[in-house]
């Protein structure tokens, strides 16, 4: 009996060692990028040229992770000196650019608008820095690319209301628009041909399914969409306004002219110009002197006239809608000669001229 009890002992030993299996130890595979980020460009110079067309793509490998599983990827923006030190990347831009994407594309307007906003300074060469990070259950990180960014100083967007009319069939979506020069005061020129009516609203989309403004009688408007159209005294190249201040509105067929002692007619009357539809510009062509100077001037009359700011651009000297500005130059032609004389106002964000010596 002992020795039965004996065996068993020994059994159930070595059952248990038998039994008894080293702990595995499991560890946390890491992952990296394969190969670099790359740029298709480490330097670029933005324009309002550029604005739309794509100027650098930042281009990356897949990470493998251990799981097969959807990655996201995201880029990171900085500039040099926040890449480095204890917070390094702490103020860096980041963008996701989605699941298993490996690239990003930026056109440029919005690379203009992120070396802005990163703090380069317009009108120089400036750096930024791109990096890429993978996540699934773990982070890793591409070696930084340096792109050196040029901004230009891009000009603030001008709010605009669209202006459907009978004129053009009461389609905001081709309608042309009014700029807000000043704040909630918009004003633009609408071309209306002879026709049955001359009815026209402001929309604040080009659609009918926002904001549209509408006559509420004594000179007033209406958000009220319901409400009947405004109505132009007449036909002809229209100045047409909406001051969102006082829901006052106006209209005013204009002609155009130059006058001043560099014109045919000097300073005591305009020489007409005629309007073309097709290219929706105001030509004339005549002889010119470079010892005078001329504006711009609508009916004959000083209530609505161009001159020019010091940089040369076009802007209203006179104007019921926006009022006088006496900071304004004539402008002038550089020498004596026949010349071509254009005036463009179918774009209130940029009303523009052209002189061409014939």
């Amino acid at each position: 009996m002992k020795k039965f009890l004996y065996l068993l002992l020994i059994l159930i030993g070595c059952l248990a060692t038998a039994c008894k299996k080293d702990a595995t130890i499991t560890t946390l595979q890491t992952v990296a990028f394969p190969s670099a980020l790359t740029a298709s460009t480490n330097a670029v110079t933005l324009s309002k040229a550029n604005d739309t067309t794509s100027v650098v793509t930042l281009s990356w490998p897949a990470v493998t992770y251990p799981v097969k599983a959807s990655v996201t990827y995201m880029l990171q923006i900085d500039v040099p000196a926040d890449t480095v030190g204890t917070t390094a990347w702490g103020n860096a831009t980041s963008i996701t650019v989605g699941k298993d994407a490996l690239s990003k594309s930026y056109k440029g307007k919005d690379l203009n608008a992120l070396a802005i906003f990163k703090g380069l300074a317009t009108g120089a060469a400036g750096t930024l820095v791109f990096r890429v990070r993978a996540y699934q259950d773990q982070y890793a990180f591409t070696k930084p690319v340096i792109v050196t960014v040029t901004p230009y100083a891009a000009a603030p967007v001008i709010p605009v209301l669209y202006i459907p009319g009978a004129y053009q069939g009461w389609s905001p979506g081709t309608a042309p628009v009014a700029a807000a020069l000043k704040p909630k005061i918009y004003e633009g020129y609408v071309y209306m041909p002879s026709a049955d009516n001359y009815y026209f609203k402001f929309t604040s989309s080009p659609d009918w399914d926002h904001i549209n403004y509408g006559d509420a009688g004594g000179g007033t408007t209406t958000e009220d969409g319901s409400a009947g159209g405004l109505v132009s005294p007449g036909p002809g190249y229209v100045q047409v306004s909406i001051n969102l201040n006082t829901k006052t509105w106006s209209a005013a067929p204009t002609t155009w002219g130059i006058i001043g002692d560099a014109t045919p007619g000097g300073w005591g009357g305009d020489t007409q110009m005629t309007y073309d539809p097709a290219k929706q510009v105001w030509t004339l062509t005549c002889d010119m002197l470079s010892t005078g100077s001329f504006k711009f001037r609508a009916n004959n009359q000083w209530a609505i006239d161009f001159g020019v700011t010091k940089e040369g651009k076009l802007a209203y000297a006179d104007n019921p809608v926006f009022g006088y500005d006496g900071t304004l130059d004539n402008l002038s032609v550089p020498t004596s000669g026949n010349y071509t004389i254009t005036l463009d106002l179918h774009d209130p964000t940029n009303y523009n001229y052209k002189l061409k010596k014939n």
